[in-house]
């Protein structure tokens, strides 16, 4: 969480608006469920927890990832103003993130009555797009160097 305030100025988006390629998303959702906390090993070989809350608005829900200290953060029934966070794809479903340049805000007071738990953006699979390596050496090679066609 950043001590930097959201300004009111900026624009919220609603949960159906979101798409694999949301960035810089200003978002106020409530918390249904929150699962279980797993751990996980990350890429420098550091144990971090992770766990997914369900989280939406009137006009659907998907699931946000929470690590680490955010996890003890944030309950069910909570409600959060997200500043700056993003959506990406894991295995294929949508998940809101925080991240790190983005923030989150506990609400006193929810403008969300009820979550629409019948739209779970999460439950849809997209097709994940590879990341194109062609300009990555290959195993043993070196940067500059030609691979040698027979």
């Amino acid at each position: 969480m950043s001590d930097k305030e959201p300004s009111e100025s900026e624009e919220l988006v609603k949960v159906e608006k979101l798409t694999p390629n949301s960035r810089e998303v200003n978002i106020i959702v409530k918390v249904v469920s929150k699962s279980q906390v797993r751990n996980v090993t990350g890429r420098d070989y550091t144990i971090r927890r992770v766990a997914d809350a369900l989280a939406g608005d009137e006009t659907g829900c998907v699931y946000l990832t929470l690590w680490d200290d955010n996890i003890d953060k944030i309950n069910e029934e909570a409600t959060l103003r997200i500043t700056n966070g993003y959506v990406n794809l894991f295995r294929g479903n949508m998940r809101l993130n925080i991240g790190r340049y983005g923030s989150f805000k506990l609400l006193e007071e929810s403008p969300i009555k009820e979550v629409n738990t019948e739209n779970n953006l999460s439950d849809k699979r997209y097709e994940q797009e590879r990341r194109d390596r062609s300009d990555r050496p290959r195993y043993g090679e070196r940067r500059g160097y030609q691979r040698r066609r027979y």
